[in-house]
């Protein structure tokens, strides 16, 4: 007996973009546009012809890095001429396309980025004793990046009025923007009376930082964040 159900609207897309929105949810990369890295355990379908493999840390030095900071991203290679569906943890995907460009951002919430773009874990200024350092993973180059957010996310224009948020809802930021810690300890804050709100990032210069709608990333890897207080 055949089934009778409407599927259209869980169709496969048809999107020509080497990295195309299935969903709001789910990732769709065509691999015949090149090797692409992907979060470890972020494969949930794939067409076609596709070899996934151990990728690491980025050698000796990222994996020192990623040791020291507790910042970085487990990746996989994905190469073939198929089709691969990412996704983690059903969080929300913003994708965009770097064009000799750099962007810095939350480690555990990079899902995929074309293998033409370069990574590296960097120190972020203005963190200080009390943060005990704060790091970041960066991705410079050209090339696609898809990144998770907890729930549709905002982006910011921090050109437009100073601009400052909880650390563990900042996803990322451009090129051109400097970042600092402001903080506000207080006897308050101190004797367990403060707010709540004791560090915020704060954030300068030309271009835009994204935050989500939470106060911590939903991982369904178990990863931490390297921004957090």
């Amino acid at each position: 007996m055949p089934i009778h159900a409407d599927f259209t609207e869980y169709k496969e897309t048809s999107g020509a973009d080497p990295f195309t929105l299935q969903s709001k949810k789910m990732l769709k990369v065509f691999l015949q546009y090149g090797p692409v890295k992907a979060r470890i355990g972020s494969m949930v379908a794939y067409q076609g012809d596709a070899r996934f493999e151990h990728a690491g840390s980025g050698g000796v030095s990222g994996f020192m890095k990623q040791k020291l900071t507790g910042e970085g991203v487990p990746t996989m290679d994905v190469v073939g001429t198929g089709e691969v569906f990412l996704a983690d943890a059903a969080s929300e995907i913003q994708v965009m396309y770097l064009e000799q460009d750099k962007i810095w951002v939350n480690g555990a919430n990079v899902l995929a980025y074309s293998g033409s773009l370069e990574s590296d874990i960097q120190r972020i200024g203005g963190a200080g004793a009390m943060a005990g350092g704060l790091y970041n993973v960066t991705l410079s180059g050209t090339g696609y990046v898809a990144i998770t957010t907890d729930g549709p996310p905002v982006v910011l224009d921090v050109a437009e009025a100073p601009t400052f948020a909880d650390p563990q809802a900042v996803v990322m930021w451009t090129h051109g923007v400097t970042m600092s810690v402001k903080s506000d300890v207080s006897m308050k804050t101190l004797i367990g009376k403060g707010s709540g709100e004791t560090f915020q990032m704060g954030f300068s210069g030309q271009g835009w930082v994204m935050v989500q709608p939470s106060e911590g990333v939903a991982r369904g890897s178990g990863a931490k964040s390297g921004m957090g207080f």
